[in-house]
């Protein structure tokens, strides 16, 4: 069985239309996802699945809710969005409303056995970006179970906030980069091309777009790519995070530098474009950013990380 991200399998989105149907699901043990109507003062979960209405109980809302380990905000927090479940019986509440009874759970702990504890360090997946803080992106690797993208994970080229990278909400690729204590860490950088593989995307005398980075008392550096950076002469009229034209002066593999012109200023860099990504497969072990003629050697050995 595939686990998926929340939200991004559209054809597990599903609206009963008879009991029968319900009846069914039971047995046969589903997957299925429904968007989260409300979470009542006890903090279980309503879903409108068609023909009647199903309820996740707050313990069966998400691994570490009864334990404690998990706090109630994570259920809140699902209001307005998708969540996955398995249909586990039937019930008459109070009013003698037929009701079913819903748990996601069951289905983390299945995806959490079946196939995150069997992914190994390089192993390439499609993950959800669900908050971002100051320190790095959450996303959902299967079920709603969260991981990280530490923000110097994101890419080369440094930023301040992983805003300006990724959005809420988008379906991207990552690399699981550490495992320890049964606690995931995962990288977008390393599929976002080496220095040559973003460099062959530009060619001297060409004038194009980028972001400014930083400004130091030497340059200002422009980024090209998210994994690529050139450096301007200083001037006084640009700031962190406008967006400039640039005329590309010189392209240099053996030093790693982009020599650039700033020709025009304007506005503030908007939302992230989606990335392009250079890495095909779906494992890798070894990554080499920096150039076969550099000096410097920036690499990632992902046998190393185990």
């Amino acid at each position: 069985m595939t686990y998926y991200p929340e939200g991004v399998n559209k054809s597990l989105r599903r609206q009963f239309a008879s009991m029968e149907e319900i009846k069914q699901a039971i047995a046969q043990k589903n997957i299925y996802e429904g968007k989260v109507i409300l979470c009542d003062r006890e903090h279980n979960l309503h879903l409108d699945l068609g023909v009647i209405r199903g309820i996740i109980p707050r313990c069966e809302g998400a691994v570490g809710i009864a334990d404690g380990t998990v706090r109630d905000i994570a259920l809140i927090s699902k209001v307005g969005r998708w969540v996955c479940y398995r249909i586990a019986g039937l019930h008459r509440n109070k009013y003698g409303q037929t009701v079913a009874i819903l748990s996601r759970r069951i289905v983390q702990q299945e995806c959490q056995r079946r196939y995150i504890d069997l992914l190994s360090v390089g192993d390439i997946i499609n993950a959800r970006v669900t908050h971002l803080e100051r320190f790095g992106a959450f996303i959902d690797i299967g079920a709603g179970i969260n991981s990280l993208i530490p923000i110097d994970m994101l890419s080369v080229s440094r930023i301040s906030h992983p805003c300006q990278r990724v959005s809420n909400g988008d379906t991207v690729s990552v690399l699981l980069r550490s495992r320890e204590e049964g606690k995931l860490t995962f990288s977008l950088k390393e599929l976002l091309g080496t220095w040559q593989e973003n460099a062959d995307l530009f060619r001297v005398g060409e004038t194009v777009t980028g972001v400014v980075r930083s400004v130091e008392s030497y340059g200002v550096f422009v980024e090209l790519m998210p994994n690529l950076a050139g450096l301007a002469e200083l001037t006084d009229q640009v700031e962190i995070g406008q967006q400039v034209s640039v005329f590309i002066k010189s392209i240099l593999p053996d030093k790693m530098k982009i020599k650039l012109v700033i020709v025009d200023a304007f506005g503030q860099e908007g939302a992230p474009q989606p990335p392009i990504y250079f890495e095909k497969g779906d494992h890798i072990t070894h990554w080499v950013y920096s150039t076969p003629q550099s000096k410097k050697k920036i690499e990632t050995h992902l046998n190393a990380l185990l």
